[in-house]
């Protein structure tokens, strides 16, 4: 690929990031990955985005108040981790609840976990390096009775 080509494809996702954000679909102009989770979290669940600058939780049920933080992996060609980004401030009980949302290389849900707070500390301890907890979608953790498969309520 030469200097023009990349030049080219660099264009057309600036164009494709920018009508998303116009659209609402991202709140940034990070990676889309997160904020695509967020959004179809939200609009397939009926909950109420949070501001960015909301600290803790994503979403929020306006009907029972439950807080809802939201994680994802896009599982691109070259990275097959299920690792989540970090959750800082777990001991403040930021919210209610992690879903937890697997995209398969076209962007397609493959796998949609609500996983209660109070589960994630017997599985994953405090990782001191990264200043929070590290979540991995592990099969023993993804079939523990409390975790609930929600993938046929996002697709």
């Amino acid at each position: 690929m030469n200097e023009e080509e990349i030049k080219e494809k660099l264009r057309n996702y600036a164009k494709i990031l920018n009508s998303l954000y116009s659209a609402g679909v991202v709140r940034t102009y990070n990676s889309p990955v997160g904020d695509y989770a967020e959004w179809i979290v939200s609009k397939k669940s009926g909950l109420e985005l949070r501001k960015n600058s909301a600290a803790g939780f994503d979403a929020l049920d306006k009907n029972t108040g439950l807080r809802y933080q939201v994680k994802s992996r896009w599982m691109h060609p070259g990275k097959n981790s299920r690792q989540l980004n970090v959750i800082r401030d777990y001991e403040k009980k930021p919210f209610d609840y992690l879903i937890a949302v697997i995209f398969g290389v076209s962007f397609d849900v493959e796998e949609a976990y609500q996983i209660p707070y109070e589960i994630i500390r017997r599985y994953f301890p405090q990782n001191k390096h990264q200043n929070g907890i590290v979540v991995t979608l592990t099969n023993d953790f993804v079939r523990d009775p409390q975790v609930r498969d929600i993938r046929a309520k996002l697709v």
